[in-house]
């Protein structure tokens, strides 16, 4: 076993100190190995060139499911080799069989911490200060070091969004790769933009809801309201709004309000149990 010490080898008794709490600092690559696997045997230079690469930008732990098979048949282990990559506590990716370098790299990258993400992570806590154009300015910097960063893209969307800088929140959404574009936190991105534009020229929320109140089948109103909702994070409320419109006036905005409550679903996300319970009333409001 390599001397570095950036790899480690892992019992049940340190999984949770080496793997878990240790993945809140670096990202942790979990090796679930055994001595008679062939292909784990290759894989081990191409792992050790990696971590002397990365210099403890990642670490290696390694499991022997020989010496350690209560752990692997806890993780549910089938197979060998099988990676897991550990992020703040939580499994990130896992990928199966012995994987070329090239492959290993694109698996790492988007975890590893950049110069660009130091710069990004005090941009965030200078706007959280309220220093909102300070940290755009910061963002702008760290996108020009490393435009290939969609950390530092994303958030810099997001802050054009706090901002009310829609127009060029939609120029850098629009700009990015369309494979970018797909992925989970761009699409959430385009989705708070889309509300925001629904919300751009609104009346504020309690005057929308004596709006709403008064007349209550004014789907305009209420789908104003919804969007407000969901940019002040009152996500429930706004998910109740848009099934009122779906139920009583489902041609509004060629199935508007349907296409928005989708959305919501996107910014929850599928884990939330709100999903899936606004899905089945979803499902009865269109029968």
């Amino acid at each position: 076993m390599n001397d570095s010490p950036y790899i480690h080898t892992v019992t049940a008794d340190s999984f949770q100190s080496q793997v878990v709490e240790a993945s809140h600092t670096a990202p942790v690559l979990v090796d679930f190995w055994a001595d008679w696997c062939g292909p784990c045997q290759m894989q081990m230079p191409v792992l050790v060139k990696l971590v002397d690469e990365y210099a403890g930008k990642f670490l290696l732990a390694k499991v022997n499911t020989e010496t350690e098979r209560q752990l692997a048949q806890e993780h549910g282990i089938r197979s060998l080799p099988t990676m897991r990559l550990y992020r703040d506590g939580q499994v990130v990716e896992e990928i199966l069989g012995a994987q070329t370098e090239s492959t290993l790299r694109a698996l790492l990258d988007p975890y590893i911490e950049r110069d660009s993400d130091r710069l990004r992570l005090a941009a965030l806590d200078a706007h959280q200060q309220g220093r909102t154009e300070e940290a755009i300015s910061m963002l702008r910097k760290a996108q020009e070091a490393d435009p290939e960063n969609n950390r530092v893209q994303f958030s810099l969307i997001g802050l054009y969004l706090d901002a009310g800088r829609l127009g060029e929140a939609e120029s850098l959404l629009d700009t990015l790769p369309w494979a970018v574009q797909e992925e989970t936190d761009a699409r959430k991105l385009r989705a708070l933009l889309d509300f925001a534009r629904t919300a751009e020229d609104a009346a504020p929320i309690a005057e929308l809801e004596q709006q709403r109140d008064s007349r209550p089948g004014d789907s305009q109103t209420r789908y104003r309201l919804a969007a407000r909702y969901v940019l002040t994070d009152r996500l429930q409320e706004a998910m109740d709004e848009l099934l009122f419109i779906i139920r009583n006036d489902r041609s509004f905005g060629d199935d508007a309000a349907r296409k928005r409550l989708l959305a919501v679903f996107e910014l929850l996300g599928e884990e939330n149990e709100l999903v899936a319970t606004y899905r089945r009333r979803l499902s009865s409001a269109m029968l």
